[in-house]
């Protein structure tokens, strides 16, 4: 019987579910065509539906997927507590702690699914999306950079003048190499040089000075193919770079950063963080709702749903005045996205051991 019971939840549950993100994104869809009219009119229609909408809605559905749970958990319990299905199963001796079982299965299901799609499928999805706002609606893409320094590896310093993405050039290029004793070994400047693809450069109108044995050895030329451990997106960093990027490519490109010395890396680390800790929010959140609406109220559904929606809302902002301090640099990424969790797990043990008690 038990059994037969866990289906009956796990799929109320995840219907239910479903159901809160289809209807949401049906209004978002409105919402969003009435305020972007005008980018949508100038677009051609293929790369409206299949480069836009196609990957936005995923995008917004698992941006909110802890808004959606919550809902979905509040929404169902207060009907199965409303129709006294709730006291039945309690009555065959179910404990409570039995009940939560399916609940969190549900959750287990949900949150596999976000981290998936947050991790592995969304990332490359936001590449068409975010090109199709730089090109129709806004362009917040880095395209120039100055005065630009990096440690291309141990011991190994790039400097460009400027940096024009355009055309992949960078102007008054030199490198210098360092010895353990970081003494100056070796010094390459060049007029200019261009990225191809990966790490390969092209310098043009360069000169080579080697430094051994007290002498200058120089060499001169026109232009050289040459390979270099570094690439545009490690110098020029647009405000949704990180939602580009797999986990595993973000996990990289962190080190990467790290290794070299970069300081402005606070939103990739958050993004790296916000993930995980939007998985175990599906958890969390599951058990505030399912037992926030667990026991029949005077006020019904209606009282339950505006509980819930003041206490999601009240997750997504706090998580968001959390990334902000981190991206500020006033917080660590780590601490800041998982202070919110940290909150809500000590209200769902509360709220837990006061429904088991009843």
């Amino acid at each position: 019987m038990f059994k037969i019971l866990d289906r009956y939840i796990i799929r109320k549950f995840l219907g239910t579910y479903v159901f809160s993100i289809v209807l949401l994104l049906a209004i978002v869809v409105m919402f969003d065509v009435n305020e972007k009219l005008d980018s949508f009119i100038k677009a051609p229609l293929k790369a409206t539906i299949f480069d836009y909408f196609l990957n936005f809605l995923p995008y917004f559905a698992n941006q909110f997927s802890p808004l959606f749970t919550f809902i979905a958990v509040i929404f169902f319990t207060s009907k199965l507590a409303g129709n006294s299905e709730i006291i039945a199963m309690l009555s065959t001796g179910m404990s409570f702690k039995r009940l939560l079982r399916p609940y969190l299965m549900s959750a287990a299901i949900i949150a596999a699914l976000t981290f998936v799609l947050s991790a592995y499928v969304i990332p490359p999805a936001n590449v068409k999306r975010i090109n199709y706002q730089n090109t129709y609606e806004k362009n917040k893409r880095v395209d120039y950079g100055q005065n630009i320094m990096l440690m291309v590896s141990p011991g190994q310093i790039a400097y460009m003048n400027r940096y024009d993405n355009l055309s992949k050039t960078g102007y008054r290029f030199s490198l210098d190499q360092f010895d353990e004793n970081k003494k100056l070994t070796s010094r390459l400047t060049a007029s200019s040089i261009k990225w191809d693809t990966l790490y390969q450069w092209t310098v043009y109108d360069y000169v080579v000075r080697d430094f051994r044995d007290n002498r200058e050895f120089i060499d001169k030329g026109t232009r050289r193919d040459t390979s270099l451990a570094f690439e545009p997106r490690d110098f020029l960093i647009s405000s949704n770079d990180q939602e580009q990027m797999t986990s595993p490519a973000l996990d990289e490109y962190i080190r990467r950063q790290k290794q070299r010395g970069v300081g402005n890396i606070q939103m990739f680390e958050v993004e790296r963080e916000r993930r995980y800790a939007m998985t175990a929010a599906a958890f969390i959140l599951t058990i505030i709702g399912m037992t926030l609406s667990v026991k029949k109220q005077k006020g019904g559904m209606g009282l339950n749903i505006g509980i819930g929606l003041v206490l999601s809302f009240s997750y997504i902002l706090f998580m968001t005045i959390t990334q902000t301090f981190a991206i500020s640099g006033l917080t660590s990424p780590f601490v800041a996205m998982w202070i919110p969790n940290l909150i809500y797990s000590v209200i769902a043990v509360v709220l837990y051991r006061r429904a088991a008690k009843r």
